[in-house]
């Protein structure tokens, strides 16, 4: 083998890529001294040295952490598939102050610098991705299958010629190009994951391809560049939760509980073709699709109970029983198509491109809820432990004869968001002094529109139309008893006799107007933006100052009904920010630099937020906000980096966000025009609140110590934030933290490899954080996520130099998700996932 082919192999080989991602996450927006000596080497040198071990991918993702005129954090393509994560969404989260929101034990949501996921956003090649959710803005990355990504970033405190709609952090995609490959390549991935909890094994097959070719007379002018990935996952949890129902006047008494199986299937199929074509060295056009879908396959079954006077743990006394299923399928799809260009001519540089973006959810009509209720209270009913409540009753609650069907919800829904974007930059370079400098100006047209469209039939009242109790009894359709980890279940449900059973009804009966109509919209939100931005570079000193505008256009249209009337809402309106920003970065020294920022942001409120519709009936109402105001953040950033040799550095940042308006879920009956009211939810506005905090990274390659302690790495980041709040209004008020902020975000991993042979042990933590408010006057009733610790293991063994065989394992210790009301003692829901292994095999060209 020559030395070029060498090279291309380790670069490229998924060992090293693996070994890097979990060293990479640790170095929060940093660079290390090799990138200091390679800037002093000529090219071909420096390609060599990027090479060795680890250090291809690590020093590849520094390099551009350490070129970035904004804070950033960087994941590039040899790393980002390699660590034992199910996407991207669950990669994201070992970078410093990152964590993601679990969906189902998976990761899907990122939350960045302890804020939720919806004050972030996620754009891919350059065009923001809107989200196939009814309800939110946040992405849910899972549906991004991990081979299809070149680059991944959390940029932290963006610059002026950026998007401004992020708080905490805005996640940046970018797919693999041709060119960021030398010549040919190729792989493909086979893998088995098997799940613990169902004991069922999945398979997964993912492969890519890319070439550079010479058309119309040029030389290496075109580049093409291909993805797939396709897996099947069979998994489930076991569940207990009470939603909250606690009497803490005179208890703490349980009012209810609920005991629920999932069984769940996950499909994911995505497909990535770019294209490029250099016309020469000062032009280029480019093409990046994308499209990803996901379909959710869930089955639930519960059971559940309301006891009839309030119980204590260890209490027996008589309840009303339930059980449930619901079986539904939906499908997300995103479908991302960006066409740009750069231009260069002497000191004037234009950038141009126009994206295209949709995603969709498409649910069809399924069983939403079919309930059998208990024929008679069941006796000697109770439970155990306030934080796993599971329930248990006399032997009749276990009789599926016991139960007569009461009702079937039947649901479809289909949810559509289209956002199409132009943009252009035009940048020229100039000498000022001793002074590097460029100015650059540029615009963004972005025209986005979501609907959502809801139907519900409910089946109830079934004796009234000629089904008696004989054909409603629960072991019509009773599918045998429910592998439940927690406690005694009982039977299960299956859905096809229930399908028969209303099939047979007109379906024109049922058809619950009120909360269809409701629950349907149209939202219109263009923004159109611009931004001046100056950059002016010394020897030791970069400077950026700039100012962006963005002004929004935002209608909706939709649904309320007050007292059995429906009545039409549209709502605009029109509001502007003036964004104005400051980067600075200065080099102490060759191993120490520090960097400062200034930045103001602006994050519109979610879909579910602004809904139109609303319900108003006799002294209750609830309803969504269309008039809520954009939050707005001044952000403040200081950070101090210093760098330990290869792989190593040692990093400290504090940040300081002010940020007005953020909202949180209320009750504002009693005030204003709900004064006679016993309750009006809704969204409101807090005044202001303020978020500060520290981020700390390590990480270090012992290459000094003697063999076999020089293949040890060695890393750990801490993010340490505090957040004060306040809610209600006038005499009305407390403090609270903000939503879906935790206290503290940390990784710490442990590794070791040589030529042949690496292992790694990864730990991620999350604090726990605030997810719903309760009433201003009932602080016991909120809602708060604890705690969550998840450790993963992953082994590499090179069987050849282009046969790699994997073995994964995720979360080890079985990490549950706990959510709390008031203390930790009191559920409000408890869910066990259970580990999950995974064993491939992974072929790729030299």
């Amino acid at each position: 083998m020559n030395m070029k082919g060498a090279s291309v192999a380790i670069r490229y080989n998924p060992l090293f890529r693996a070994l890097a991602l979990t060293a990479l996450p640790l170095v929060c927006a940093t660079a290390p001294q090799v990138l200091a000596q390679a800037s002093e080497t000529p090219a071909q040198s420096v390609e060599q040295m990027l090479v060795v071990g680890q250090a291809a991918s690590l020093d590849k993702a520094l390099r551009e952490q350490r070129r970035a005129d904004s804070i950033k954090s960087v994941v590039s393509a040899d790393a980002v598939a390699q660590l034992p994560d199910e996407n991207v969404a669950e990669a994201v989260q070992r970078l410093p102050g990152v964590s993601v929101e679990r969906d189902q034990g998976e990761g899907r949501f990122v939350s960045v610098r302890g804020l939720g996921p919806d004050l972030n956003s996620v754009q891919i090649n350059g065009t923001v991705i809107p989200s196939p959710n009814s309800d939110t803005r946040a992405v849910a990355l899972d549906v991004v299958p991990s081979e299809l990504v070149e680059t991944l970033s959390v940029v932290k405190a963006v610059t002026p010629d950026m998007d401004a709609n992020s708080l905490g952090g805005s996640v940046e995609v970018e797919s693999l190009s041709a060119f960021d490959r030398d010549g040919r390549f190729y792989s493909v991935t086979a893998e088995a994951s098997y799940d613990d909890n169902v004991e069922e094994t999945s398979p997964k097959f993912s492969g890519a391809y890319s070439d550079i070719f010479s058309i119309g007379g040029g030389t290496d002018n075109l580049g093409v560049a291909l993805a797939f990935s396709w897996q099947e996952r069979d998994f489930g949890s076991d569940n207990v939760e009470t939603g909250g129902g606690w009497d803490f006047d005179n208890g703490p008494r349980l009012e209810e509980s609920e005991m629920r199986d999932y069984a769940i299937t996950r499909d994911r199929t995505g497909l990535g073709v770019n294209l490029d074509y250099r016309f020469s060295d000062n032009s280029s056009v480019y093409l990046r699709s994308l499209y990803s879908e996901f379909t959710d396959k869930e089955i639930r079954n519960a059971a559940g109970m309301e006891f009839a006077d309030a119980q204590l743990a260890g209490e027996r006394g008589d309840a009303e029983g339930w059980r449930e299923l619901k079986d539904r399928e939906e499908t997300q799809k995103i479908t991302s198509v960006v066409l740009g260009g750069e231009w260069i001519r002497g000191d004037w540089t234009l950038n141009a491109q126009t994206g295209y973006s949709r995603s969709s959810e498409d649910t069809p009509g399924h069983i939403a809820g079919a309930v059998f209720e208990g024929d008679n209270d069941f006796v000697d009913a109770g439970f155990n432990n306030s934080r796993k409540p599971v329930l248990t009753a006399d032997s009749s609650f276990y009789d599926p004869n016991a139960f007569l069907l009461e009702e079937v919800e039947w649901a479809e829904q289909k949810t559509t968001d289209t956002e199409h974007n132009v943009r252009f930059d035009l940048a020229r370079a100039y000498q000022w002094q001793a002074a590097e400098g460029e100015v650059k100006f540029g615009g963004k047209f972005s025209r986005r529109e979501k609907e959502n469209d809801t139907n519900i039939w409910k089946f109830e009242d079934l004796d009234a139309y000629g089904i008696t109790d004989d054909q409603r009894l629960l072991g019509n359709f009773s599918g045998g008893p429910v592998d439940y980890s927690l406690g005694q279940f009982g039977p299960g449900i299956h859905s096809t006799g229930i399908k028969r059973l209303i099939g047979g009804l007109n379906a024109g009966d049922f058809y619950d107007e009120e909360e269809s109509r409701i629950e349907d919209f149209d939202m219109q939100e263009d923004i159109t933006a611009g931004y001046v931005m100056n950059t002016l570079a010394w020897e030791r000193l970069q400077l950026i100052v700039g100012v962006r505008y963005e002004g929004t256009e935002f209608s909706t249209d939709g649904t309320g009904v007050r007292d059995g009337n429906y009545e039409s809402i549209s709502v605009e309106s029109d509001y502007d920010h003036w964004l104005p920003g400051a980067h600075l970065r200065y080099e102490l020294g060759d191993n120490t630099q520090v960097r400062a920022a200034w930045t103001n942001t602006v994050v519109r409120p979610s879909f579910e937020q602004l809904a139109p519709g609303f319900v108003i009936d006799g002294d209750e109402a609830s309803f969504g906000n269309p008039q809520l105001e954009a939050l707005e953040s001044a952000n403040y950033d200081l950070g101090i980096e210093h760098f330990l040799g290869r792989a190593g550095v040692l990093s400290a940042f504090v940040f300081y966000k002010s940020i007005d308006n953020f909202v949180y879920q209320a009750d504002i009956a009693g005030t204003g025009i709900w004064s006679t009211f016993d309750e009006a939810e809704t969204f409101a506005n807090g005044d202001s609140a303020d978020l500060y905090g520290l981020e700390l990274a390590w990480s270090q390659q012992l290459t000094s110590l003697p063999a076999p302690w020089n293949g040890l790495l060695l890393g750990a980041n801490v993010t340490l934030s505090r957040s004060d709040a306040s809610v209600g209004d006038g005499g009305d008020e407390r403090d609270i933290d903000l939503p879906y902020q935790s206290d503290r975000v940390a990784n710490a991993m442990v590794g070791w490899e040589n030529d042949t042979f690496s292992i790694r042990l990864s730990a991620n933590y999350k604090s726990s954080y605030l997810q719903e408010v309760a009433a201003v006057d009932d602080p016991q009733h909120d809602l708060f996520v604890d705690d969550q610790t998840f450790v993963d293991l992953t082994a590499r063994w090179y069987l050849t130099p282009q046969l790699q065989l994997s073995f994964e394992a995720q979360n080890i210790t079985d990490e549950a998700y706990y959510v709390y009301t008031g203390s930790s003692r009191f559920n409000a829901q408890y869910e066990e996932y259970g580990p999950t292994f995974k064993l491939g095999v992974t072929l790729m060209s030299m």
